[in-house]
């Protein structure tokens, strides 16, 4: 049973090394489930150089500069990008003169071979006229009940597009609408669940970066703030990088009479292959990354997640996730730490999944592997009988080298006894945990060293526990591994 687990470790070990020598490379070695050969992206060089005509004040506009929209001079650069440049090369976001430092948009649209490239100093502002981002026709966006979708901030629709640089890119999801005594992140609080309407109501309001069909795409060093929705969403995409990215949403706590942040997911990767999200800062509103649907080949290395509701499978599985590496994480305050999340209308078949070298403090529940998803942001430990014919099924996971500094839950759950799910543990230690913390059922679970009260937990749960006689907890060590938001 520990086999595999025990060559992994070796590779680890291995790439480690290549890393401490400064070689930047993430896919030579076997351990990488990205197929590809994934290098730290360079910034190119620039063809079309804007320069910003608005300052900002602090990090906000004056009121005056929210009829200056750069949004055509920016799409027409995009537009005539590929008669006078080459492809990979950038449109850059530049300061301008007199402290000019800013720009402003409505929605834009990203074509092949650019690279959007922001320069350290400078933001990108999303409009908050929510007329711009009409689809359906006028008055559809950022409506309650809705009464159409929006349209994304930035949309990719095209191969080998790049969103780079050292600036930043704010969606302004908790400033208030022009016209409107709301934000996007009040909107969707009214839309919330209640006891007395479980659906919620229907609400509208726009992601911040759109990605289909987009084999290629790459995320490099730029900053992301306050999305109205999704910070990135991306489907249907062969070749998916982001590397050394910084998402913090809300940039400012709310305070007492502020909406928070709702549905602001970090990076959400859906119908997609060969995917490596390396060396990002992520603190945000929702999940920190959300694995959806038809996910097949993806290694999440070396990040940081803060405020969030941690490392994400689901809710929709249906048509199966599989082949992913996370290694190296630190999980920080965040509401969950390894979560893999759905229910019998929404399921299917999860496999093939390696954590490993993870560290967690302060995170309410550092284990949920359940398939009783209620649309809740910490999963309930009981049953809560929801009935399907998508019916979630988790086999092969392996949590290796995990400590949490913090005790919290630990749900690991089966559908029933026709999906009953698997687990490996290895070296995983929870410091304090306690029997009434535990939460398993219809689970076969190998223990490989831990100081989970596994054959306590399992009794009278329909639990198997397979111990590897030789195996002890070590706990890894997190020394040095929490480090403040970049």
């Amino acid at each position: 049973m520990f086999l595999n687990a025990m060559n992994e470790r070796a590779g680890v070990r291995t790439m480690r090394a290549v890393l401490a020598c400064g070689v930047v490379a993430l896919a030579s070695a076997a351990w990488a489930q990205d197929t590809r050969v994934v290098t730290e992206p360079k910034i190119p060089a620039t063809c079309v150089k804007l320069e910003a005509k608005i300052a900002s004040v602090g990090d906000t506009l004056k009121e005056a500069d929210e009829a200056s929209a750069d949004t055509a001079r920016i799409q027409a650069a995009i537009d005539g990008f590929a008669a006078t440049c080459k492809p990979g090369q950038a449109v850059e976001l530049a300061a301008g003169a007199k402290g000019a430092n800013a720009f402003l948009s409505g929605p834009f649209e990203l074509k092949e071979g650019v690279t959007l490239l922001v320069d350290k100093g400078v933001t990108l502002f999303a409009s908050r006229n929510p007329a711009d981002y009409d689809v359906s026709g006028p008055g559809t966006c950022g409506t309650i009940p809705s009464k159409g979708p929006c349209k994304a901030f930035i949309t990719v629709r095209a191969k080998n597009v790049g969103i780079m640089g050292d600036g930043v890119i704010d969606g302004r999801g908790g400033a208030k609408l022009l016209g409107q005594n709301v934000s996007w992140w009040g909107l969707a609080v009214q839309g919330e669940p209640t006891d007395a309407r479980p659906a919620g109501i229907p609400y509208s309001d726009p992601r911040l970066i759109s990605v289909s069909n987009a084999d290629g795409f790459t995320m490099y060093r730029i900053t992301l703030h306050d999305s109205p929705n999704f910070h990135v969403g991306v489907s249907r995409t062969d070749g998916f990088t982001v590397w050394g990215v910084h998402l913090k949403t809300p940039v400012h706590e709310p305070g007492p009479n502020d909406p928070r942040p709702r549905n602001t997911d970090g990076i959400d990767p859906g119908s997609s292959t060969n995917i490596t999200i390396a060396h990002s800062w992520i603190d945000n509103g929702d999940d920190n990354v959300a694995i959806k649907t038809g996910v097949t080949h993806m290694s999440v290395i070396d990040n940081h997640f803060y405020s969030g509701h941690g490392m994400s499978i689901g809710s929709e599985t249906n048509t199966g996730v599989s082949t992913l590496l996370v290694d190296g994480l630190t999980e920080d305050h965040t509401t969950s730490g390894i979560r893999i999340k759905s229910n019998a209308t929404r399921g299917g078949l999860v496999e093939n999944l390696t954590y490993k070298n993870i560290c967690m403090r302060g995170v309410g529940v550092p284990i949920a592997i359940s398939p009783y998803y209620n649309d809740q942001t910490i999963e309930g430990f009981v049953d809560p009988g929801i009935k399907g014919t998508r019916i979630p099924e988790y086999k092969s996971i392996t949590l290796e080298n995990i400590t949490d500094e913090t005790p919290g839950d630990v749900l690991i759950a089966g559908y029933d006894a026709d999906h009953r799910t698997q687990v490996n543990l290895v070296n995983l230690t929870i410091k304090g945990i306690t029997l009434d913390k535990m939460h398993l059922k219809l689970a076969d679970i190998g223990n490989g060293g831990t100081n989970l009260p596994l054959e306590k937990a399992a009794e009278g749960n329909d639990v198997k526990v397979t111990a590897d006689g030789k195996a002890t907890a070590k706990p890894y060590s997190c020394e040095g591994k929490f480090l403040p938001m970049r």
